[in-house]
């Protein structure tokens, strides 16, 4: 069984920073990519950033520049560093990763339980 375990959310006023870790533990093989979505109340959930294991990355137009994803392939970790925070970041940010495991032959997808991020103005 994959566990996804997030920490590093809170409240920060605008123009803070905060740094979002997930490490993923579990019988895993290999890692295609790890990301992290954001949820605003109302709002569709969307991609933040992904990595994956070739070195592609992704950012979501508005966290250009601001965010930085990274990850520690040694502890199956990925990494969200968030400066200048804006009340508009505020939501709940979800780890996402797609591995396969030593009890499947594909690869599947995983999602943590969320931590809320909140940006006071």
């Amino acid at each position: 069984q994959v566990q996804l375990v997030e920490s590093g959310g809170g409240l920060v006023q605008a123009g803070g920073t905060l740094r979002l870790s997930c490490a993923a533990s579990g019988n895993i093989v290999s890692i295609n990519a790890m990301a992290w979505y954001r949820q605003a109340p109302g709002k569709q959930r969307e991609l933040v950033a992904r990595i994956t294991t070739g070195g592609g990355i992704y950012y979501l137009d508005s966290v250009k520049g601001r965010f930085t994803i990274s990850r520690d392939y040694a502890k199956n970790t990925v990494y969200l560093q968030m400066g200048s925070l804006e009340p508009e970041d505020t939501a709940v940010y979800y780890c996402y990763t797609h591995l396969r495991t030593y009890s499947s032959s594909s690869y599947l997808e995983y999602w943590g339980q969320g931590t809320q991020v909140t940006v006071s103005s």
